[in-house]
């Protein structure tokens, strides 16, 4: 996978770089927004990125002026990756374009759980988009089974129905088992809104989620954070 990184900090992005590559990931790295718009620009003769991580606080440009910029030009999956920690930064974030939002300090796990997460939707969408003749994706969890594509749930091999926004709130958490998607997000991906005067919204869905799935303990609630699945051993 290639992935850009936007990064002014050159020890920040070196410690990165390493841990990233020693993952598999190719990286190149851009050091402020018009850097980073130029990496962008369609080349036949190189990959196009699968994802790209952006920090906020750059020199020339701030990082959301350069989401709005890459969104408007390439629907490249964007990671924010950055110590703004405030809700409001993160609602102006998502709501912006980005397909994530991530705080530092951060675990590396979460990031590259985050970074796989973002890649898999990508590759769905374009196997869509283009056709493909490709079998249905598939999550498997604590006795769930639940098909992307046709957007079927089993639970113990039966049937269950789940409303539109419950299917889309269970495929987002299951994309990134046990990693904590923050309320605002889960309200920005799956409502296509912002926080405010939905939270309550949330947490009726989770609650049935909780009850049709048969398995209250599945989804967890990290007070005061947001929600995440977690995947019971056997």
């Amino acid at each position: 996978m290639r992935l850009l990184l936007v990064e002014d900090d050159n020890h920040v992005a070196a410690a990165l770089i390493a841990v990233l590559s020693r993952h598999g990931f190719t990286v190149v790295h851009a050091r402020n927004g018009e850097e980073a718009l130029d990496a962008l620009l369609p080349d036949e003769g190189r990959t196009p990125f699968a994802v790209v991580l952006l920090d906020l606080g750059l020199p020339d440009q701030d990082g959301f002026e350069v989401c709005d910029r890459i969104r408007r030009r390439t629907d490249t999956p964007v990671i924010m990756v950055t110590a703004r920690a405030d809700v409001r930064s993160r609602i102006h974030g998502l709501n912006l374009g980005a397909d994530d939002y991530v705080v530092k300090p951060y675990d590396t796990g979460e990031l590259l759980a985050r970074i796989h997460a973002v890649g898999r939707r990508r590759g769905l969408e374009e196997s869509e988009r283009q056709g493909e003749d490709r079998a249905p994706e598939t999550l498997r969890f604590g006795g769930v089974l639940l098909c992307l594509d046709t957007r079927q749930v089993l639970v113990d091999d039966e049937p269950v129905q789940l409303t539109r926004k419950e299917f889309d709130l269970l495929a987002l958490l299951a994309q990134r088992p046990g990693v904590v998607c923050r309320r605002e997000q889960i309200i920005s991906e799956v409502w296509r809104t912002s926080w405010e005067g939905t939270g309550r919204t949330l947490e009726v869905h989770v609650a049935s989620l909780r009850a049709k799935l048969r398995r209250p303990a599945l989804i967890e609630t990290v007070r005061g954070v947001g929600y995440r699945l977690i995947d019971p051993v056997g």
